[in-house]
């Protein structure tokens, strides 16, 4: 057994051990990362499984997309904090203060946490043994091939029972279904999630279910599991006596506390199960601590992740001399179940004496609203909604506060006018997971104790609102428009002081009445002469909709300087030249064709992060030479200078790696040669990966596309930069065509809904409901914009022309490019430049008055014929 003693650098910080590596055990990594006394503290987290900690409320993603539930891995990135993955804490001595593992080390602790989590029970009925169960990466992903096999198998979809009509038991059923299984529930309740919802609310959700093919088994529970002599799974036999055909059989039943290393270290245990905790979340045992699932509550554990976090929040404080308590349990819940919005919170189920209850019920469209009151119908008690839960947001942080209205105008279903809005208190709870109240995001908004946060984007992440499961986007949006406004700041879409349309309207407004110059939009929807913040942005819009060169038919006027030059102005007030190079593939013909521009222009030549070869130091008036040559070697516009596409970045794919699974390059080019040139609110890059290696980094793109050995999974609304963000699983395992199809519709509804110079990542954050909203839209076509979108797409590649081959064949359209328009003949011999590492750089101040720079007129050298 090897003896883990402390670090000698480590020595007087105080050494934390963590058992179990879920949510709970990284929400505190992130807690005691976050405070600034950090550095007091080491924390060992001792992770039985193989995974970094990874989302399990989001497993139904894994089973039906195969997506990466990977939180945010950044907070194992510093000196603090040590992880130690696929290791099992086998053994406790809180006398010795040690933890042993299952790899023999010896951790030794001033303080432990138990995050053991729980585990997935399965009772002992008959054939129990080849029941499984939806609690892991490894259960879902076993579910998964295990459906694939016997689909293949037995020429049918696999029938799959799942028992538990709780939240997981519907998650996994709603995952196996769409995986293609023929799925159905069994319950021992007489409806749906009877723990959380009322009857009239669980059987307007068992309607919506059924009638997407899961069949229910609603009043009873499998008795045993019928197998055939080879032990394959034939059946189940319910306490009903009724008898249905299975193939695989899953327990979705409940949780049970993993308790056991605590008992055995002799700490105090609730009687059904759990580590004993007080309001500071301390054990019975001095300097041990419990959070997440394992913890007891006042007599009770919880698997929701608003009381995890809270927990694992007053343990990190109380380890840096804080004094912060867990008072309450949180039970306030919603989801997305099976495509289903289902929420609960307070006293749902009305239990408050003579509370009164307001309902509005559809059983047709399925629809379920309910809030409890007191008996005075003023203060709220708590709320169910099935079908629609847009009232939930607003609702739940004013539990146990009156309403200023008529309850029913609360509630969507009932046809009334909204409230206009009641005033939240501070102490209200906008965001549940985090913990975070309305009073903490009016104080970031109105920068209390930082600088202040003005922007969605920005305040969610100060706060952390918001940035779990997303459901309090809306109110957090809300209360930032408020403040801003009571703060005397105007909250308006406009685009300027010109239009009072939002971009957004504006593009919709263009495209419906076919307007196709600024002119007639300015005259029509607008006032003055225009600025630079309108020109640019109507400019995209009528290239995003209209056939036509961009400085054609009054638009060159528009356009920023960038767009105007058809390349990037740098420093100097010269340009780079960047030519297209699709997924990064080139001919050795061409790079000479690139290198001989170089040499002939005096050009600077850097390789750029995109795969692409970027030349530095053209004049206005050498940009045409220089298209001229690449152009007749068969080369494009880059188009680095315009809000577009960029680039596709690839890895070489199954055709060269050893590894890879999918053609990456030959999808890179095909991508690359579809979206050339298509304007957009901000410029956007796709990345294509031909494993899930991920060498392209496409989960750090606008749209990546990471190949597995069924197909390609696309991501969307990723970004690098000052913000980065990864982008998001949209849909999983799709074949070619598919993959097109989405990205053309994913892609032409950013550029109708987007706002203006807003990038594909802050644009989903602003959308309600996010990246399931877009998942609606795009796979679902829930908008039946479906054909429409595609129908663009279609019109912007059959009319896509090359802008400097087609500059090059217009006389009138080079004549812009001048470095004097008055002298057409001259050019700008000011451009000083002195040698580094083989190549001409741009001199600085110093490097010219020391007469240490050299002057270019020209070419270094003559341009040769047809330059």
């Amino acid at each position: 057994m090897t003896q883990i003693s402390q670090d000698p650098a480590r020595h007087g910080v105080r050494e934390v051990v963590v058992i179990g590596g879920g949510p709970a055990a990284h929400r505190f990594a992130e807690a005691v990362h976050a405070r600034d006394d950090a550095r007091t503290l080491h924390v060992t987290v001792v992770c039985e499984e193989p995974y970094l900690p990874y989302d399990r409320v989001a497993l139904s993603k894994r089973l039906e997309l195969d997506a990466d539930l990977t939180l945010e891995p950044n907070v194992w990135d510093n000196d603090h904090v040590t992880l130690l993955l696929d290791e099992r804490a086998d053994a406790v001595d809180p006398v010795a203060k040690t933890v042993t593992t299952s790899r023999g080390k010896t951790l030794r602790y001033d303080d432990l946490v138990f995050a053991t989590g729980s585990s997935a029970p399965v009772p002992e009925i008959p054939g129990y043994e080849q029941a499984k169960v939806y609690r892991t990466i490894d259960d879902v992903d076993y579910l998964s091939a295990e459906v694939d096999r016997l689909a293949v198998d037995l020429g049918r979809p696999a029938r799959v029972l799942v028992a538990g009509g709780g939240l997981l038991g519907l998650e996994a059923a709603g995952g196996l279904s769409r995986r293609g299984a023929d799925a159905s529930v069994v319950h021992s309740g007489s409806w749906l999630m009877s723990a959380q919802l009322d009857e009239g609310a669980g059987r307007a959700l068992g309607r919506i279910i059924s009638a997407q093919g899961i069949g229910l088994h609603l009043g009873t529970r499998p008795r045993s599991i019928l197998q055939s002599d080879d032990g394959t799974v034939t059946g189940v036999k319910f306490s009903s006596g009724q008898q249905i055909a299975a193939d695989l059989v899953v327990f979705a039943i409940g949780i049970r506390p993993r308790d056991e290393l605590a008992a055995a270290a002799t700490l105090e245990l609730g009687e059904r199960g759990g580590i004993v905790i007080g309001t500071d979340c301390r054990t019975s045992h001095d300097n041990v601590w419990a959070i997440g699932e394992v913890a007891c509550f006042e007599g009770r554990c919880t698997g929701l992740v608003a009381p995890a976090n809270a927990m694992a929040e007053v343990v990190a404080d109380r380890l840096l001399g804080g004094s912060a308590e867990f008072t309450t349990v949180d039970d306030a819940t919603k989801l997305k179940l099976s495509g289903v919005d289902v929420a609960s919170f307070g006293d749902a189920l009305a239990t408050t004496e003579q509370c009164l209850e307001i309902v509005y019920a559809d059983p047709a469209r399925g629809l379920y609203q309910k809030l409890v009151m007191t008996d005075d119908a003023k203060t709220l008690l708590g709320g169910i909604f099935v079908g629609d839960a847009s009232p939930y947001a607003a609702l739940r942080p004013m539990l146990g506060s009156e309403l200023s209205s008529e309850p029913a105008a609360y509630l969507s279903a009932s046809g009334m006018d909204a409230p206009a809005g009641d005033e939240l208190p501070d102490a209200a709870l906008v965001c549940a997971c985090n913990n975070v109240s309305v009073g903490t995001v009016r104080d970031a908004i109105n920068g209390t104790h930082t600088d202040a946060c003005t922007d969605l984007g920005e305040l969610k992440s100060c706060t952390r609102a918001g940035t779990q499961c997303g459901s309090c986007v809306p109110l957090v949006k809300k209360i930032l428009e408020t403040e801003l406004t009571r703060s005397g700041i105007a909250v308006s879409r406009a685009l300027c002081e010109h239009f009072e349309l939002s971009r957004q309207e504006l593009f919709e407004t263009v495209r419906v009445l076919e307007l196709t110059s600024f002119d007639d939009i300015l005259e029509r929807f607008g006032k003055g002469r225009g600025c630079d913040v309108c020109k640019p942005a109507v400019a995209s819009i009528l290239a995003s909709q209209h056939d036509g060169h961009i400085l054609d038919s009054g638009r060159g006027t528009l356009q920023d300087t960038n767009d105007r030059a058809m390349a990037n102005m740098q420093k100097d007030g010269t340009y780079s030249v960047v030519p297209r190079i699709p997924g990064g593939e080139i001919t050795p013909q061409k790079l000479a064709v690139i290198a001989q521009v170089a040499t002939d222009f005096g050009l600077y030549t850097k390789i750029t992060g995109g795969q692409r070869i970027d030349l530095f130091g053209a004049r206005l008036d050498q940009l045409p030479q220089i298209w001229k040559v690449l152009v007749d070697a068969g080369m494009e516009s880059g188009q680095a200078y315009g809000k577009s596409l960029r680039n596709v970045k690839s890895c070489v794919g199954s055709t060269w790696c050893r590894f890879g699974v999918q053609d990456a390059v030959s999808m890179a080019v095909a991508i690359e040669l579809r979206y050339r040139g298509l304007r957009a609110p901000h410029k956007f890059k796709i990345g294509v990966s031909g494993c899930a290696r991920e060498c392209a980094e496409a989960r750090g793109k606008d749209v990546g596309v990471i190949a597995t050995d069924k197909g390609w999974n696309l991501y969307v609304g990723g970004n690098g930069g000052f913000q980065p963000t990864h982008a998001q699983l949209l849909v999983g395992d799709i074949d070619d065509e598919t993959l097109i199809k989405y990205i053309d519709r994913y892609l032409m509804y950013y550029i109708r809904t987007a706002d203006r110079l807003q990038r594909t990542a802050r644009w989903m954050e602003d959308l309600d409901g996010g990246i399931d909203h877009v998942r609606e839209v795009v796979v679902e076509d829930s908008l039946g914009l479906g054909a429409e979108l595609e129908a663009s797409m279609a019109k912007h590649v059959d009319n896509y022309e090359d802008e400097w081959a087609a500059t090059l064949a217009d006389p009138e359209r080079l004549k812009k490019f001048r470095s004097f328009v008055n002298e057409p003949g001259a050019t700008d011999t000011s451009v000083a430049r002195v040698s580094e590492r083989g190549q001409m750089r741009p001199a600085t101040t110093e490097e010219i008055e020391r007469g240490d720079a050299v002057y270019l007129s020209g070419p270094t050298i003559p341009v040769r014929e047809g330059a």
